[in-house]
């Protein structure tokens, strides 16, 4: 989580001239009023008071912890984060802008009274809140980070204005072990979560085909008035905390299918914000160069070469780490559409084939789970 992800990221942009004309909002710190939307009072003023000290086995709200370690300014920093998803938020409904980028949100692990997985306050959920509070009441929430969203689905599991979707590593296999298919929502809101998990070494063709296999269908049938998408980038081969094998190519693919979602059903409005992503020069800095270009509609060809200052710098502040040569990995992503259960088509190459048959498996749980209360065929290909 080292703010060098997000510097490297802007000064790619910049080199790229991605950014040429393009105004960027200096955001403030959220105000306890807004934090108070997700987090308790006790937990706001535990994270303020909060000292740096020895890591604890079992500290108080989590903090202190060996993923959630304590550090000066904790509550100013983290509030930031809040206040720049806010700007973006509030640019979308303010109609100042159809589409947003926060990079430095994402923290989608915060709960109401603990941190988790790095993450302090939870910028998403605070923005969706405040989005329900100002004028949109069907808020589709798409999370494609290789950990399930677990803090954004805990805030809203019983709230039917909120859809939330999560595609991420199978939860026997990577912290936090939730985002099971049976975690549908409850109450009132039972049947706006949907969690499509996924195996250890799925790439990139199986990937997109399970996320274009559930997600659509879903947003299609909530009809969402702002779809809000976490785009952590740890699904990548490289990244050192997980285990899923997406390339570049396969993650601006997740990225331009959120961004054409919001245009075809949310009359273009679009809420990005980063997550996880721990390949901080070679992974992170590509990644989401590539998503300000989808939103800014200048896309760039992952075979452009990578500016030779960009390499300069990074190889001047890390000069153990190779940087990456061009915007992509090279990576193929045609993929097969799903066709209903049974409809797996055999390729001749066993690796393949078993991962196929295990995506399609993973999908017909998902989908038999969550598309009835949709008003979906969870066994029709068409939704």
């Amino acid at each position: 989580m080292k703010p060098a992800r997000l510097r490297y990221t802007m000064a790619l942009a910049y080199a790229l001239g991605l950014l040429d004309g393009i105004e960027i909002l200096e955001p403030g710190p959220a105000d306890t009023g807004e934090l108070l939307r997700v987090h308790t009072a006790d937990y706001i003023e535990a994270v303020r008071r909060a000292v740096p000290g020895v890591e604890q086995p079992d500290p108080p709200h989590g903090l202190g912890s060996a993923d959630n370690p304590i550090f000066p300014r904790m509550h100013e920093a983290s509030s930031v984060i809040v206040g720049g998803t806010l700007a973006a938020a509030r640019a979308i409904a303010g109609g100042t802008a159809r589409r947003a980028v926060s990079i430095g949100g994402g923290m989608h692990h915060a709960m109401p009274g603990r941190a988790a997985g790095f993450c302090v306050y939870n910028d998403v959920a605070v923005a969706i809140s405040w989005l329900l509070d100002h004028g949109f009441d069907r808020i589709a929430y798409i999370d494609v980070d290789v950990h399930h969203g677990d803090g954004v689905q805990h805030a809203f599991y019983r709230d039917p204005r909120v859809l939330t979707l999560s595609i991420h590593q199978h939860p026997a296999t990577l912290w936090p072990n939730t985002g099971w298919p049976e975690e549908t929502g409850s109450g009132p809101g039972d049947g706006t979560a949907i969690n499509l998990p996924l195996l250890p070494g799925t790439r990139d063709p199986q990937w997109l085909r399970a996320f274009h296999a559930v997600v659509p269908g879903a947003v299609a049938a909530f009809r969402p008035q702002v779809i809000v998408s976490q785009c952590g980038v740890d699904t990548h081969r490289e990244d050192p905390l997980a285990d899923l094998e997406l390339g570049v190519e396969g993650q601006v693919a997740a990225f331009a299918a959120m961004r054409d979602l919001a245009d075809r059903y949310a009359d273009g409005r679009w809420l990005a914000v980063g997550g996880g992503g721990y390949g901080l020069v070679r992974v992170v800095p590509r990644a989401w160069t590539h998503l300000l270009a989808l939103a800014l509609n200048r896309p760039v060809d992952p075979a452009t070469p990578i500016p030779q200052d960009w390499i300069d710098l990074v190889q001047t502040e890390r000069p153990r780490i190779s940087p990456p040569r061009t915007m992509g990995d090279g990576v193929d992503i045609a993929f097969q559409r799903w066709d209903g259960p049974g409809g797996t088509a055999e390729t001749g190459d066993a690796r393949t084939d078993r991962a196929q048959r295990a995506v399609d498996t993973a999908v017909l749980a998902t989908r038999r789970a969550c598309f009835g209360p949709l008003g979906l065929d969870s066994e029709d290909p068409r939704d």
